[in-house]
């Protein structure tokens, strides 16, 4: 069976040449995933003027425009060079639509994009160890509570990665190419970051995540 890596580089190999087919396939092979990056990371207060769909179909025309020079230079692998370009769209959609007000508990530096609370629940969610009922809404309130706030005490880019890996679902690889790091160190902030969330969580961390 080929990998999906391989597939992406046949595509791309296609792509160079002129094939208009294998550049759109580039595009809709990704679709989903850049989906959920745009609703991982879209402030809620845009969804009354659009939703994650109209930005993915605004980055696809985008992406179909500067194909041709993505295909001559490669400055990075395929998915996060459109990663980048959703993420450089969503900024200039918030700062269109809502400015540079924030209220998110993990605030980030200027030309960052802080997660919804939604997304911060969602992560709090996957972190937590899975023991518990979900059926016990209580305590499960209260474990997400304590996620969100260990979160929070996290550097801000030892909880980006955790955000990349586990919402986003972007490989180790991935992670390196958007960070712009060896995959060495994305591996060595992701043990930190889950070393010190289990300091302040202890058996409520995923034990998978050990």
């Amino acid at each position: 069976m080929t990998s999906p890596d391989a597939e992406t580089e046949a595509l791309i190999s296609r792509a160079a040449v002129g094939d208009r087919a294998a550049r759109e396939d580039l595009l809709v092979r990704n679709r989903e995933r850049l989906r959920q990056m745009i609703m991982v990371r879209m402030d809620r207060r845009l969804l009354p003027r659009l939703d994650a769909s109209d930005v993915v179909q605004e980055v696809f025309a985008e992406a179909f425009q500067k194909m041709s020079d993505y295909l001559q230079r490669r400055p990075l692998p395929f998915y996060p060079w459109l990663r980048q370009l959703a993420w450089e769209r969503l900024l200039k959609l918030q700062q269109r639509h809502i400015g540079a007000q924030r209220r998110s508990t993990m605030r980030e530096q200027p030309g960052e994009l802080c997660l919804s609370q939604e997304s911060e629940m969602v992560l709090a969610d996957r972190l937590l160890a899975r023991g518990s009922s979900p059926s016990q809404q209580l305590i499960r309130q209260e474990q997400r509570r304590r996620v969100q706030s260990a979160l929070t005490e996290l550097a801000a880019r030892d909880r980006e990665v955790l955000v990349m890996r586990y919402l986003e679902q972007l490989s180790i690889r991935e992670i390196a190419a958007v960070l712009d790091i060896s995959e060495g160190a994305v591996k060595t902030r992701h043990v930190r970051a889950l070393v010190r969330l289990r300091g302040l969580l202890g058996d409520e961390l995923r034990e998978s995540d050990r």
